[in-house]
């Protein structure tokens, strides 16, 4: 049997990561600011409102090269105070 620590993503991938928030022009903004810090302006992204409109989804793909590169990421996403949840 193979180790925990494997990811089940052969690499290089994309990879859509869900990113949730309150729907303010903020919340946007800073989500693709971190990934920018990350991949810089290569990926894509998907808005989606919820039904009343109160908050945002965004779907944002990225091309991960390695496991530590998407963990690094998702620890800047989900410390900042803006970004609901992130997954």
């Amino acid at each position: 049997m193979s180790g925990a620590s494997e990811s089940l993503l052969k690499f290089p991938c994309d990879l859509p990561i869900k990113v949730f928030g309150r729907n303010a022009a903020d919340f946007r903004a800073v989500a693709l600011a971190i990934v920018e810090k990350h991949y810089g302006t290569a990926y894509t992204v998907v808005e989606q409102h919820s039904k009343q409109g109160a908050y945002l989804s965004l779907t944002i793909t990225v091309r991960a090269e390695s496991r530590a590169e998407i963990d690094a990421l998702y620890q800047d996403l989900v410390a900042n105070e803006l970004i609901l949840m992130a997954f």
